[in-house]
């Protein structure tokens, strides 16, 4: 335990209590579920903090083959529910590999990445088309969200490596112009979801459903919020998806202004801890490992937060740590050990380097 980055943690131990309290409040049986997962979740963050990251580096592209290998069995063998096939039942556990798959592919990924010697246009689109059969076949599942957090994670770290503005709009104009061809491969569902997000009196009681009883719930709670359990919307169950993608809402209502500041400040920690080990690691593939997970928390958090607000169609993004559901938290905690066993490893370098 004295390898544990206690910077890096804090703020997420305080996040799973707030998770697990608001689950509580809402059903026993969400915070029972939620508690094991945590444990079981927690446990595998241990093992990867104590894990040497640069073995994974090794077998990244066997990683990858086997992340598309995954991928395609959930869509040939994976349970449907509510017309998505996205879970695959293993022991009794349904899993989302879309989710659990999240920090595996991010080795993947700055492994390629970290080998780039040119950021000519070349590789500017060589970057896109790495992820590209991983993005398509989430997006059949369909798992629109998930397939938007890989391609923004791509997005953003190619920014930040440096390639040229030129290469951005080289690139995605024939995708902008394409867009209203692309409509057509929508499901209706989710076109649905975009025209109700634009003008949410299209279809109050169905589409825009969620986001208006979320934007309530958010609104109702005030300052102080209504107390733990005294949620309308959430209590009373008007809060459709209450304890996973709307528990953002959920947790407005019940401790109001208070609570958003609580969450933001404990995602503000977490992140800003995360660019300190950034700036302290030297190794070029770390780094970029660390900027891809910095990226895959900030998409989340402002994706789902943007989701609860109104401010963002609804495309099924859970919230980091908070939401009820344990492929999200595994995930995310696995990312974490990836951060804290790098922060370890930064801090034996140094020493050597003093020495």
């Amino acid at each position: 335990l004295k390898n544990l980055d206690l910077l890096l943690l804090t703020p997420v131990i305080i996040l799973v209590v707030l998770s697990l309290v608001t689950l509580f409040s809402l059903n026993i049986i969400f915070f029972y579920g939620q508690s094991i997962l945590f444990l079981l979740s927690f446990v595998i963050f241990l093992i990867f903090s104590q894990t040497n990251y640069l073995v994974l580096k090794l077998y990244s592209k066997h990683i990858y083959i086997f992340s598309i290998i995954i991928l395609l069995f959930v869509l040939l063998i994976g349970i449907e529910s509510r017309g998505a096939v996205r879970w695959v039942e293993i022991l009794g556990f349904r899993l989302q590999f879309s989710e659990i798959l999240k920090p595996i592919l991010a080795i993947s990924l700055a492994s390629y990445l970290s080998s780039l010697k040119i950021l000519n246009l070349k590789n500017f689109i060589n970057t896109f088309l790495f992820l590209s059969p991983i993005v398509i076949l989430i997006f059949l599942q369909p798992d629109l969200g998930n397939a938007i957090i890989y391609f923004l994670i791509v997005f953003l770290t190619a920014i930040y490596l440096g390639f040229p503005i030129r290469h951005f709009i080289v690139s995605f104009l024939p995708f902008l112009l394409a867009a209203p061809f692309l409509w057509r491969f929508l499901h209706d569902y989710q076109k649905q979801r975009i025209l109700t997000f634009i003008n949410p009196s299209l279809d109050p009681l169905g589409t825009s459903y969620n986001v208006i009883q979320s934007i309530i719930a958010v609104g109702s709670g005030m300052l102080m919020g209504k107390g733990i359990g005294q949620g309308t919307q959430s209590s009373l169950k008007f809060l459709p998806e209450r304890q996973t993608d709307f528990i953002f809402a959920t947790i407005s209502e019940q401790l109001g202004f208070i609570g958003v500041i609580i969450i933001l400040i404990c995602f503000s920690l977490l992140l800003y801890r995360i660019l300190q080990i950034i700036f302290n690691t030297n190794d070029n593939f770390s780094k970029i490992l660390l900027v891809i997970v910095f990226f895959a928390f900030l998409t989340q958090i402002f994706i789902n937060i943007g989701m609860n607000l109104g401010l963002l169609p609804i495309v099924g993004v859970t919230l980091p740590f908070v939401s009820y559901g344990g492929s999200s938290l595994l995930s995310n905690f696995i990312f974490l050990g990836l951060v804290n066993t790098i922060s370890n490893y930064s801090k034996e370098n140094k020493v050597l380097e003093i020495r």
